[in-house]
């Protein structure tokens, strides 16, 4: 699979400058011919070649979409396991709104029932499952790109860019969620009901001995209502935060920015994509909480229970740990890419091919 993908991605449009001159038969010095003619040639030979050098693998070969898997785990795993206190009384206060008034009078009230140990309820899954989840969801997003990528057409993949990163994100999150989903309703199952389990290791297997599979896989759908709105928004609009910010922010254009500015830049874009992310996701959000809280329950009947006010319970501090975690999960995953010395492809811009359709070259 790898192998076909890194075929396609060779004339892929999000493909790096420094590629193109190579997949053109600009491949290094042993391609310069002998005679007076071969200077120009070798010299453009060995820089395309010394640019290549900077980068560990190909854009679009296994290596990539393997070490950009990785970067996903690194991200997601990390950022939700961090954010597990925040998380827990956020599904607290969606399930038992009585109770837990507030995201202050939630945390109040978790300190003096469990302790300070109780806001790490969950910390197990949660890492597990949401490293999974970060595999699936920015590795096959980059597989998925260069695809329908390929399928478009360069100018056509740069006319519909914003839907292209829709659709890849949307088909990456398929996959991610049935991998999240067990250990989601094991984590919720673990904060929201007092007394049920502590551990991974009692959860599991109490949750399996009174419904089978089932228990882990009822809330696929409602997690697929959550996160595929949310994952849309959090690449679709990051990206194109990416690309307004160097257009029309950032005073230098991206090629003289040094690695650290162009991380900042990162972070910057993943919050303004994360608050967005947040307000599509909350209501599916707020029906997984319940959901997996309660036996024998539709998604269809909690969403009627809660109502349209109910299943905005708890929005605030979900604003705060989706735009803190998507900052955090594109400047560890564009860190990881840095540090690997992965293709980083500037923002897309217009081939010239178009531009001489639209008449704007000579």
């Amino acid at each position: 699979m790898f192998s076909s993908v890194a075929h396609l991605a060779r004339a892929n449009p999000f493909n790096a400058p420094h590629l193109q001159l190579v997949h053109d038969g600009l491949a290094g010095p042993r391609s310069c011919p002998a005679g007076p003619t071969a200077p120009p040639r070798c010299s453009r030979n060995l820089a395309a070649a010394a640019v290549e050098e900077e980068y560990s693998c190909a854009y679009g070969s296994g290596r990539f979409f393997i070490l950009c898997g990785l970067g996903g785990i690194i991200s997601c795993g990390t950022t939700h396991t961090a954010l597990v206190p925040l998380d827990l009384v956020k599904c607290r206060m969606q399930v038992d709104p009585q109770k837990y008034k507030g995201i202050f009078n939630g945390f109040s009230v978790t300190l003096k029932e469990d302790g300070v140990r109780g806001l790490a309820k969950g910390w197990a899954p949660t890492f597990i499952g949401y490293s999974l989840q970060g595999l699936c969801k920015f590795g096959f997003y980059e597989v998925f790109k260069v695809l329908y990528s390929n399928m478009l057409g360069e100018e056509n993949t740069y006319l519909w860019r914003t839907s292209l990163y829709l659709a890849a994100s949307a088909s990456a999150e398929f996959f991610a969620d049935i991998a999240l989903a067990p250990m989601e309703a094991t984590k919720v199952r673990i904060q929201t009901q007092p007394g049920y389990a502590n551990t991974l290791r009692d959860a599991a297997p109490k949750m399996y001995k009174e419904e089978g599979l089932k228990a882990f896989y009822k809330g696929v759908a409602p997690l697929w209502m959550r996160q595929i709105p949310y994952t849309m928004m959090k690449f679709a609009c990051f990206e194109r935060t990416v690309e307004a910010l160097y257009k029309f922010v950032v005073p230098k254009p991206r090629s003289e920015c040094s690695k650290p500015e162009q991380l900042v830049v990162t972070f910057v874009a993943g919050y303004i994509a994360g608050v967005f992310c947040a307000i599509v996701s909350h209501p599916a959000d707020s029906v997984v909480s319940v959901l997996n809280k309660e036996k024998g329950s539709s998604a269809s009947q909690v969403l009627q229970r809660l109502g349209f006010k109910g299943v905005w319970k708890g929005l605030f501090a979900r604003i705060i740990m989706i735009g803190t975690l998507t900052a955090l999960q594109w400047f560890i995953y564009d860190s990881v890419k840095v540090y690997f010395r992965l293709p980083r492809p500037p923002p897309p811009e217009m081939p010239e091919s178009l531009k001489k359709k639209l008449g704007l070259t000579q």
